[in-house]
This record gives C-alpha cells, sequence and structure tokens, in this order.
C-alpha cells in the first residue's frame, strides 16, 4: 500500500513537471568567433521559477553555465554565458559569444520546478561550433544598373586568408583582396573587416551579370545567387513631361557662341523651307501657263479677220463664232462660200 502511495506521488509529480513545457529552437550551427542567442519558452505559471542553461549529453548530469537566480554568476560559462528572463513574453534567453570548436555540443533549457519527487521541465538542442564562412543570404537581387551587396562571415582562424570573389565556372574571372583586405574595380568591391566579415558589392549591374557566384575564405567557400531585373521603363508620357519637352526645344547651349538650335526644331525648319519653295514653284507655274495661254490667244485673235458687222453678206458667207474671253466680245470669222 506504501508503495503504492509512493508511486503516485512519483508519478503525480512527473506530470506537473512535464506539464511545464519548455521548447526552444532546433539544432544550430555557428562559425568559430561568432555568437548565438537561443530563446527558451515556457508555460505562464512558472513566471516566478528559475531559469537555467546548462551543457551535457543528459539533462540530470549537466554542467550549469547560467541561472536567473544568480545572472552575474557564471562560473563555468568564463563570462561569456548571459541569461534573461522576459515574463511578460513567457520566455527567456541564453547568449553566448565567442565560440569556439571546444563548445560544440548539447545544451538545456530548464524551468526549475522544485520537489524531491518533482522532475525539472526541459528542452534540449544541438550546437555546432565550426571553422568556414558563410552568408547572410544567399539569393540577392537587383534592377538593372543599381548596386547590390553579399555580406559574409567568416570564422576567426581565417581572418588573416585572403578573400575570393568568382563567377561559377569561371576561375579566370576571381577576383582576390589585397594585404589590406581589400579589392576595388570598377564594377566590383570587397572589404573585409579583418575581424569577422567581408563584404562584396557589385555596382552599375547588367543583365548579363545574373548567375551564380561563389566566395571563399582561404579553402572554405560558399555560392551565391545573384539575380538582375530589366529596369522598369515609363512607357506613359505625363502632361509636366511633355511640356518640359517642348519647352526644350528653343534652348540654346549657353556655351556655344553660335547659338544652334536643337535638332527637333532644324527639321520642322527644313520640312516648312520644302514646303515653302513647292509652293513657290507651284505658282511660277501656274503663272506661266496663264501668260502662255493668254500669248497663243492673242496671236489667234491677230490672224483674225474683223469684219464690221453692217458689211456681212450673210448669203455668201458661212459664221463661226469663236470662244474668246468675255471681255474681248464675240468675233466673227467670215469665210467665202
Amino acid at each position: 500500500m506504501m508503495f503504492l502511495k509512493l508511486l503516485a506521488v512519483l508519478v503525480v509529480g512527473q506530470l506537473q513537471g512535464s506539464y511545464c513545457t519548455v521548447t526552444t529552437t532546433g539544432n544550430l550551427a555557428i562559425l568559430e568567433g561568432q555568437s548565438v542567442t537561443v530563446p527558451c519558452h515556457y508555460n505562464p505559471q512558472y513566471i516566478s521559477h528559475v531559469k537555467y542553461w546548462c551543457q551535457g549529453l543528459m539533462k540530470d548530469f549537466c554542467t550549469s553555465l547560467a541561472r536567473t537566480d544568480n545572472p552575474e554568476s557564471a562560473p563555468n560559462g568564463n563570462g561569456r554565458v548571459t541569461i534573461a528572463d522576459d515574463p511578460t513574453q513567457h520566455v527567456f534567453t541564453v547568449s553566448m559569444r565567442d565560440l569556439m570548436e571546444k563548445d560544440s555540443g548539447w545544451y538545456w533549457c530548464g524551468v526549475e520546478i522544485g520537489g524531491m519527487w518533482t522532475s525539472d521541465s526541459t528542452a534540449s538542442l544541438h550546437i555546432s561550433v565550426d571553422q568556414g564562412v558563410s552568408v547572410l543570404n544567399s539569393m540577392v537581387s537587383a534592377d538593372e544598373g543599381s548596386s547590390v551587396s553579399v555580406q559574409s562571415i567568416y570564422s576567426q582562424n581565417l581572418r588573416s586568408n585572403e578573400k575570393r570573389w568568382c563567377r561559377s565556372g569561371d576561375l579566370s574571372s576571381c577576383v582576390v583582396t589585397n594585404s589590406n583586405g581589400t579589392f576595388s574595380g570598377r564594377n566590383l568591391i570587397i572589404h573585409d573587416d579583418r575581424k569577422s566579415v567581408f563584404t562584396v558589392t557589385l555596382q552599375h549591374l547588367e543583365m548579363r551579370d545574373s548567375g551564380w557566384y561563389w566566395l571563399a575564405a582561404g579553402q572554405h567557400q560558399v555560392s551565391v545567387r545573384v539575380s538582375v531585373t530589366p529596369r522598369a521603363t515609363n512607357t506613359t508620357t505625363s502632361p509636366v513631361q511633355i511640356l518640359r519637352s517642348t519647352a526644350a526645344f528653343p534652348v540654346m547651349k549657353s556655351n556655344d557662341s553660335h547659338s544652334h538650335f536643337q535638332s527637333p526644331l532644324i527639321v520642322c525648319g527644313v520640312v516648312l523651307l520644302v514646303i515653302t519653295a513647292f509652293l513657290v514653284i507651284w505658282k511660277l507655274r501656274q503663272q506661266y501657263k496663264n501668260k502662255h495661254k493668254y500669248r497663243e490667244t492673242r496671236e489667234i485673235n491677230d490672224n483674225l479677220t474683223m469684219v464690221p458687222w453692217r458689211e456681212v453678206d450673210y448669203k455668201n458667207t458661212s459664221v463661226i463664232f469663236l470662244n474668246t474671253p468675255a471681255s474681248a466680245g464675240a468675233h466673227v470669222l467670215m469665210e467665202n462660200v
């Protein structure tokens, strides 16, 4: 009977501890020399409970690194571990800086439940500290003609190594930083802070710059995809733009003593000159034709025999009426029959 009571107390204690569910992120991979912050979430009823962070393969035997009841004292954290609780959000966070490869291992977020028969509520994750290089964003994009930057983080052992930027599949395209950790070109700039970050900036992007690249620190490298989008074109013209373009036609160059007009005005002037010349030539041709026609009519009239009306013998003549200008009157051509 006593055994059953003890078993019941143990089960209830375990259930109470499990009810305080603690959750955290998944496993993490961090570069050597970098820092990491881990959030640990807990249930609201345990706001006042002590939270802690420890390292070890098993939670019952893990080494304590930081506790909320004494956040300033972390004897096994070597001053590189801090812990802070935010009761309003029901989460406590743990930060670790200057990680070394030896810091790799299993870590535990824990909430003390208290009591001899009650286990703490915990959540575990594995942190891997590696040497190498990584990028904050392996897929970057920008508009044609603009710039884009790729930021890379590297481990401490690569501080003195040269940094490279290459187009994938083309080793001849590689550029390398100098002894000062920099490279400067017309369309490419590399800057290394010689601590943990180097940045590659692509300038004046063209469509042909799209593709895969890789950056490297020492023998470690990582791939990056660069996408260049076509520059947007404005197909509509606002009234203000039309007014500006119209007003710009007569503008003369201030540094030109001969004051040449802009080409649109020249074209309009040439067209107007051609039309005027055509009209002048057409007018002259019309005047020439009228003058020639009038001369022919005069010659015909001069060759006609003008017979007074009273001398006409209607019996022995035939009459032909000629169409002449109204001002000349009717002329009669007399022929003997």
